[in-house]
């Protein structure tokens, strides 16, 4: 007789509305079995926590998962007054209060790379390991060329389609040099904000902020991941961060800024191997 196959139990999502210090958060919490570390997930700039749902779709059910929407974005107001990343990350540590958690998992990817960074400095307590995705050291980085700059300064590839279609191979690179409708679909209109504010504040909450003097002391076990064919964000800048955390493998592979959506089949199971690791 022919084993039952085992399918493994779906996933809850709670959607919350949380208010820290005066900022208002949607949060969605994907409910595992609450027994491990949850794993907190950091967007990138102008980007919905839906951006990462199929990265979420492809990790073990039984991990608590926690995605919020930056302030200005989706469906987190925007904020009153502009805002820095360290500020930003005692709010997200304030979500973690409001979720009921002492300690989480950080992934950040591109802009939430940067607030990963300095939420595992300030919150190191908080911080039990780190992933790295697609993301630079701040004002002091190897940047991209000036006219993939010139295009991701404004967030018209998030409300005008044939613009994105048009410059996606461009600023992400990867499986999109061939296939620029995968673009589309991984920052489709769901996934991405209009919020021209938000996105604004979002960019000046960087403005002059490095993490260069930070990471050598981060003391979670980190993973840093990056593209080999990322325009947006160099690969070097990966080695860099790698080279600074003390407690940290590298991960270069082949693909774009956007491969931990677009190959999450691939990655999910990458980022679980090394959260899952016995410390030693």
């Amino acid at each position: 007789m022919p084993r039952a196959l085992r399918v493994p139990p779906l996933r809850e999502s709670r959607q919350l509305e949380t208010v820290v210090n005066g900022q208002q958060f949607r949060v969605v919490h994907d409910v595992g079995s609450g027994k491990g570390t949850p794993l907190l997930l950091m967007n990138g700039i102008g980007a919905k926590l839906e951006l990462l749902q199929p990265f979420v779709d492809r990790l073990n059910p039984q991990r608590d998962v926690i995605r919020f929407d930056a302030p200005g974005v989706g469906g987190s107001p925007t904020a009153s007054h502009p805002y820095r990343l360290k500020g930003l990350s005692r709010k997200v540590a304030g979500i973690l209060d409001e979720l009921g958690f002492d300690q989480a998992d950080v992934l950040g990817i591109s802009w939430g790379g940067g607030l990963a960074q300095q939420f595992a400095y300030s919150e190191a307590k908080r911080t039990r390991r780190l992933v790295l995705v697609s993301t630079a050291t701040g004002s002091i980085m190897v940047p991209a060329h000036p006219k993939i700059l010139a295009k991701m300064i404004t967030h018209r590839r998030y409300t005008d389609p044939d613009y994105l279609e048009s410059v996606a191979h461009e600023l992400y690179g990867g499986s999109m040099r061939h296939d620029p409708t995968a673009a589309i679909n991984a920052l489709r209109t769901q996934s991405t904000s209009h919020n021209g504010s938000g996105y604004v504040m979002q960019l000046t909450a960087g403005l002059g902020w490095t993490s260069i003097p930070l990471l050598p002391r981060i003391k979670a076990p980190t993973l840093v991941m990056s593209g080999n064919d990322d325009p947006l964000i160099p690969a070097c800048n990966a080695k860099i961060i790698a080279r600074l955390i003390p407690n940290s493998e590298l991960n270069i592979f082949n693909g774009g800024h956007l491969s931990l959506v677009t190959e999450a089949d691939v990655h999910a199971p990458e980022v679980e191997e090394f959260l899952d690791k016995i410390d030693l």
